[in-house]
């Protein structure tokens, strides 16, 4: 019998009273998701609409967005794990988790190891993509409350557009971003395999790249998204830590060493005498994770297959998919909006 996801102690039995507003919120939501414009066709075959400058799938993620905004309260203690999709998300959650667990789940574990039990997108829950999705929870707002600190939480939603609990508090944001190429040409192998899945033609790479270009991808602008993170982590270092992925794939040990000391659980010096850091390193390796069988056959609890997140993650993939003139657009628009910025992807 499969195992239930960690986060669904989250959604308690409650009153009716309390279930009455739960439904009052997701329906205010609902109002002000519907007087949005303006909307376009979304890749999942329902509509996209642009809420703040910032578009959403409304066929994935609902008002799940709205909802983070009206009803998230952050802890100073939070952890909060950003990106914009296709980035590394997954392999940062799986570094993160194992991190901040590998007290009570030594990666020595193997079989018994959450990861080789559920995909990391369970174990780090997205607050707009599975917990405050009405598609998925039945309209309830989650009680985030029983969670013990630190709690670990992802989002894909721009800085400007967090809850302004998360900056007041002073809880700590990851992000990780990708070169603008590789990011673009694994975006559209993901939304493939998705529509393929949804039993929908798959979408051209030329078409995909136009509506890229244009900010038209989910949670985009693209360059937006990143530069808010940015600007950010330049004013608040000590809140929020700038991961480049390209950097990442590179040299992990370094990386995961800063992860682990930003999080406020450093390694100490028995630790990585003892080889832990490589342990980490090796289990959330894109080898072992898209090799386990709960990733090659089954869905996560966004009913996603777990297997559409695992495809090859090298960097540079995208000169073999791109022409000249795609690759040399996406500069000029890349050096165009970081110009003055001092970020380089």
């Amino acid at each position: 019998m499969a195992q239930i996801p960690p986060y669904k102690i989250c959604f308690v039995l409650k009153s009716k009273e309390e279930e009455e507003e739960d439904e009052k919120i997701y329906k205010r939501c609902s109002e002000i998701a519907a007087a949005t414009l303006p909307t376009t066709e979304g890749w999942t075959g329902k509509p996209m609409f642009q809420y703040q400058g910032v578009w959403y799938n409304s066929g994935l993620h609902g008002i799940g967005p709205l909802a983070v905004q009206d009803h998230f309260k952050a802890r100073p203690s939070d952890i909060l794990l950003a990106s914009i999709p296709k980035s590394g998300t997954t392999w940062l959650k799986s570094l993160a988790f194992a991190v901040i667990s590998r007290k009570s789940n030594p990666p020595s574990a193997q079989q018994q190891h959450p990861l080789h039990i559920f995909n990391s997108h369970d174990l780090v829950p997205g607050l707009e993509t599975l917990l405050y999705n009405n598609l998925l929870n039945g309209n309830r707002i989650p009680n985030l409350d029983v969670l013990p600190s630190p709690r670990l939480f992802s989002t894909h939603m721009p800085y400007p557009s967090l809850p302004q609990s998360v900056a007041l508090s002073g809880s700590r944001i990851i992000y990780i971003c990708r070169n603008t190429k590789d990011n673009l040409v694994s975006w559209w192998h993901f939304l493939n395999k998705i529509r393929t899945d949804l039993s929908l033609e798959p979408m051209k790479l030329e078409d995909f790249f136009e509506l890229f270009c244009k900010g038209m991808t989910a949670f985009g602008p693209f360059w937006d998204h990143v530069m808010g993170y940015w600007r950010e982590s330049l004013e608040r270092p000590q809140n929020m830590l700038f991961l480049k992925y390209d950097e990442m794939v590179a040299e992990p040990a370094i990386h995961l060493k800063r992860i682990a000391e930003f999080m406020g659980c450093p390694f100490s010096s028995v630790e990585e005498k003892e080889g832990l850091v490589d342990e980490i390193i090796k289990l959330c390796s894109y080898e072992n994770l898209s090799n386990l069988a709960v990733n090659k056959t089954e869905k996560n609890a966004s009913g996603l297959p777990n297997s559409s997140y695992f495809r090859q993650g090298n960097v540079g993939d995208s000169a073999n998919y791109l022409s000249p003139e795609m690759l040399e657009q996406l500069d000029r628009i890349t050096e165009q909006k970081f110009q003055g910025s001092g970020l380089k992807l």
